[in-house]
C-alpha cells in the first residue's frame, strides 16, 4: 500500500510551462518508467479545414484546477502510478509555446504510457480550459475543451 501522495504538481496558471519543472516533480525509487506528455500551440487549426493560426487565448472557469486534481486523482486510483504532475497554461500564447505539460511515473513503461495517455486525455476532455484562436484571415473561433457539467 502506497503511503506517499503521487500527486506532486497540479496548475492552471498565466505563466510559461517548464519541462524541467514538470519532470522534476515526478521522480520516484519504485518508478521504472516515466512518460510525458508536451502540448503546443501548432499553426494551424487541427479540425475542420486546418486554418492558418496566428496566436490563441486560453480561459480557464473557476473550476478548472478543482476538476484538474479530481482528474489527476481518478488517474492515479486506476493505475500503479508512484508520481504525476500536470500543468495547463492559460492567456494569451503564440505558435510553438507550451500551453500543456502532463507526467506520469509508474513501476513499468507500459503503465506509465497509459496513465499519461488517460491523464492527457481526461484533462482535455474534463478540465473547462476553453481556447480562442485567431487565424491569419484574422477571424477568430472559441474551441471548447469540455463542456461545463
Amino acid at each position: 500500500m502506497r503511503t506517499e501522495e503521487p500527486i506532486r504538481l497540479l496548475a492552471v496558471r498565466e505563466t510559461p510551462i517548464s519541462l524541467d519543472e514538470v519532470f522534476d516533480a515526478v521522480p520516484h525509487t519504485e518508478a521504472g518508467g516515466t512518460a510525458l506528455f508536451v502540448g503546443t500551440v501548432r499553426d494551424h487549426d487541427g479540425h475542420a479545414d486546418g486554418a492558418a493560426v496566428t496566436s490563441l487565448a486560453y480561459e480557464a472557469h473557476p473550476s478548472a484546477a478543482a476538476r484538474l486534481r479530481e482528474v489527476a486523482e481518478a488517474v492515479a486510483a486506476d493505475f500503479p502510478v508512484r508520481a504525476l504532475a500536470a500543468v495547463h497554461r492559460v492567456g494569451e500564447l503564440r505558435v510553438g509555446d507550451v500551453a500543456v505539460v502532463v507526467a506520469v511515473a509508474c513501476p513499468h513503461r507500459e503503465e506509465a504510457f497509459a496513465a499519461c495517455r488517460r491523464l492527457i486525455d481526461d484533462l482535455k476532455r474534463d478540465v473547462p480550459i476553453w481556447k480562442h484562436q485567431t487565424f491569419a484571415d484574422g477571424s477568430r473561433e472559441w474551441v471548447a475543451a469540455c463542456e461545463l457539467p
